[in-house]
């Protein structure tokens, strides 16, 4: 994807996502017009400037705001071509607790995301989404569902407006903050124990590095209103236990409110507009603007079967032991050692 002048802005941009496409850029696209951080954590902004300084790269721009003001959206849109919108709340107990600030961020920072992208002259809008969204029992599941619908929905009413809204939608980010490896690893190193809520646990996995690829394959292939669904392996919980810590002591603590056993992406009910693109799956709204065949013929795309469902506890790839210790190794630290 050529980015050379182009101005890209991520919503919670401090957070783990954040940082990994920043690298990427700086990486691989210097000559970027402009990358905006986009949060409301001042301290993690003043963190991250000193990773990635303006002075050493002179694109970079770190933006105070919260979702939840559109105004400050508006403004921060300004000159912008492509958002990223990563800002949520995203601890499934803490939203549990605190129903209506969920609410707010999940739900009204989405759509204030779009009422923003659409009066100015961003073209393309990436919002990230998680296996939570799919058939929800939890709060920020059912609100994360309720922004992938809306980001599909943005499409119908763009009128003349040319700009394009698509969702990715992936399962746990290997080693972002809160999620399980960093957390293992914490109270390995700390108590030598590693709670287990249930032992036939499953998830799915997926190193943040692809995550990001998948962003960027989105900006520049999606066409409006496809969720993109990786094909990506997925780890039983004791597995990653076994992996970080074979010698620590494993008990059994139960399902905390609001988790699942096994989480799902693709639902039986979404296989009637579910296709498989080689890479990634795509599910698509019911009706669409474009020719169908030719989006699939373009892309080698084909129907899944009826009933077709994806989910961790299912899945025909799976990470084993050796792979997740390495994968640490080679993702997350290339000292570690269990």
């Amino acid at each position: 994807m050529n980015l050379e002048g182009k101005s890209i802005l991520i919503t919670g941009g401090t957070g783990s996502l954040g940082k990994a496409i920043t690298k990427y850029l700086v990486e691989k696209h210097p000559k970027i017009r402009r990358l905006v951080i986009f949060s409301r954590d001042e301290q993690k902004q003043f963190q991250m400037s000193h990773d990635f300084s303006t002075k050493k790269h002179p694109f970079m721009r770190y933006f105070i705001g919260d979702v939840r003001d559109l105004n400050r959206l508006k403004r921060a849109f300004q000159g912008v071509d492509y958002v990223v919108h990563a800002a949520a709340m995203k601890h499934v107990h803490i939203a549990e607790y605190n129903p209506t600030e969920c609410i707010s961020t999940n739900v009204d920072g989405a759509n204030n995301v779009i009422q923003a992208a659409l009066e100015s002259k961003v073209s393309r809008v990436v919002s990230l989404s998680t296996d939570k969204a799919c058939a929800p029992v939890n709060l920020y599941g059912a609100t994360k569902l309720t922004s992938d619908k809306l980001f599909v929905a943005a499409n119908n009413v763009r009128g003349e407006n040319p700009i394009k809204f698509s969702v990715v939608r992936y399962g746990n980010v290997m080693g972002s903050n809160g999620s399980v490896i960093p957390f293992f690893r914490k109270m390995k190193e700390h108590k030598n124990e590693l709670p287990i809520t249930h032992p036939e646990m499953t998830r799915f996995n997926i190193p943040i590095e692809e995550g990001v690829d998948m962003i960027f394959h989105t900006l520049e292939h999606g066409i409006g209103g496809e969720i993109f669904i990786p094909k990506i392996p997925s780890y039983r919980i004791l597995d990653v236990a076994e992996a970080i810590g074979p010698d620590c002591t494993k008990p059994i603590i139960g399902i905390r409110p609001g988790e699942k056993i096994h989480e799902e992406m693709i639902t039986a009910a979404d296989s009637l507009n579910t296709y498989d693109l080689g890479k990634y799956y795509v599910i698509l709204p019911n009706k669409v603007s474009w020719n169908l065949e030719d989006y699939l013929d373009s892309r080698n795309g084909t129907k899944v079967k009826e009933g077709f469902r994806y989910n961790s506890g299912e899945n025909t790839e799976w990470e084993t032991i050796d792979s997740l210790r390495l994968k640490i190794k080679n993702y997350l630290d290339p000292n570690f050692v269990c």
